[in-house]
């Protein structure tokens, strides 16, 4: 009888079968890389060529759309929207919603607003206020989740209602608070920017960041036995990731450079994406959106998990509230309203985090508020007005929902989902 299987002493043990198409060197990476996007495990692909597309289209049409000066207006409108939609992921990962974000965001700048300006509080004690009350709302709707068994939808409309009355309230028929424009808030959002010099540093250090890290999973995998990338692969990564980041940096400094208030936005997302791939929390919260009874049954605390979830969402929604403040020296009565729940929501899906839970990614926040707010600014270079904005963006989110069920019809085709 002939065995399929050879162990030697000097092959990885993810090798040793010899069933098993051996994917090595750069032909094998992009025979692996063109399977897995035929199975319908597409990544961020498709936002980034969203993205590419977009650029192309409102450059064409527009020759100050990637300019240095809109490109650093772009990315500060992104940062309000963006920690939403960051807090969004968290809760599609368990396949549930939040509608509310948008009412908890104008509830978290009311009450900043109301301590800050008219109640004199210090700063930090207002911020912090503000916070936790987007943190105590979460928890409010994970036991109400949990104890009651009412769907996240009903609670999320409830709460948008309920604490949309909450913030007028709060704001007791005023219709705008202004924030004065020395106070912190206001300079972080308006005119905090990295200095050049810094700003270098800073993205030679994510590259070394990146080779350390890749490294240190290599030796891993090595020392369990398993087969590991070469060391030329991960400093050609590094150097490449370093090249982008260094340009990225020099031609925003070619005007006013990155704004803190985004990179704090970029770092908060990099936290996210260690929390959710790094940690026991973050591979629970898969394991729950993928299936909850299996999670169940396998030990996870899954009521935890969703009630974390929701403190998180409801967090980032107040920090978002903050910044958007911020950025308007104001906290109003239509902070939060119009279409803030659905962009950001939008902003989430379209990045590429699944409406069916178990499957995304934090970057998704991060690349999809840059293609809506991409949207929005090439249309205002154009001078197209609101109605045209939101058709678009509905149809970029429709064919984002469309691309996510073919590629789950996909994966499940290929038993991989």
């Amino acid at each position: 009888m002939t065995s399929t299987v050879t162990p030697e002493d000097n092959t990885p043990a993810d090798r040793r079968d010899s069933r098993l198409r051996q994917d090595v060197g750069l032909q094998g990476a992009l025979r692996g890389s063109f399977d897995r996007i035929r199975r319908g495990d597409l990544g961020l692909l498709p936002v980034i060529i969203g993205i590419i597309v977009i650029s192309i289209i409102f450059q064409s049409l527009n020759p100050f759309f990637l300019s240095s000066n809109n490109l650093a207006n772009l990315l500060m409108e992104s940062t309000a929207i963006g920690f939403m939609a960051l807090g969004i992921v968290f809760v599609l990962l368990l396949a549930q919603i939040d509608l509310s974000i948008g009412s908890v965001s104008g509830l978290s700048a009311a009450i900043f607003a109301v301590g800050f300006v008219q109640n004199g509080w210090p700063i930090l004690p207002a911020i912090i206020a503000a916070v936790l009350t987007g943190t105590a709302i979460g928890f409010i709707y994970g036991q109400i989740f949990n104890r009651l068994g009412v769907p996240s939808f009903v609670i999320s409309v409830a709460g948008l209602l309920g604490f949309l009355g909450l913030q007028l309230y709060v704001l007791r028929g005023q219709g705008t608070i202004n924030l004065p424009f020395e106070s912190p808030l206001v300079w972080f959002g308006q005119q905090a920017f990295i200095p050049a010099t810094v700003s270098y540093v800073l993205m030679a250090t994510v590259g070394i960041v990146f080779y350390l890290v890749r490294t240190a999973k290599s030796a891993r995998r090595k020392k369990a036995g398993l087969s590991t990338q070469g060391q030329i692969g991960i400093v050609l990564q590094a150097v490449g990731l370093i090249v982008v980041l260094e340009f990225i940096a020099w031609f925003l400094n070619q005007s006013r450079g990155i704004s803190m208030m985004f990179s704090l936005f970029v770092a908060t997302v990099l936290v996210a994406h260690f929390v959710l791939t790094r940690t026991q929390f973050g591979r629970a919260i898969f394991a729950v959106g993928g299936n909850p009874e299996a999670a169940r049954r396998a030990g996870i605390n899954v009521n935890a998990i969703y009630t974390s979830a929701f403190m998180i969402t409801s967090t980032l929604a107040a920090i978002g509230g903050l910044m958007a403040a911020g950025r308007l020296a104001a906290a109003a009565q239509s902070s939060g309203g119009g279409d803030t729940n659905l962009t950001a929501i939008a902003a989430a899906v379209i990045g590429g985090t699944s409406l069916f839970g178990g499957r995304g990614s934090a970057f998704s926040a991060l690349l999809g508020v840059i293609v809506i707010q991409s949207i929005s600014s090439g249309l205002t270079l154009l001078n197209l007005d609101s109605s045209i904005r939101f058709m678009v963006t509905g149809a970029v989110v429709l064919i984002a929902v469309a691309v996510d069920a073919l590629a789950r019809r996909s994966r499940e085709a290929s038993g991989v989902a």
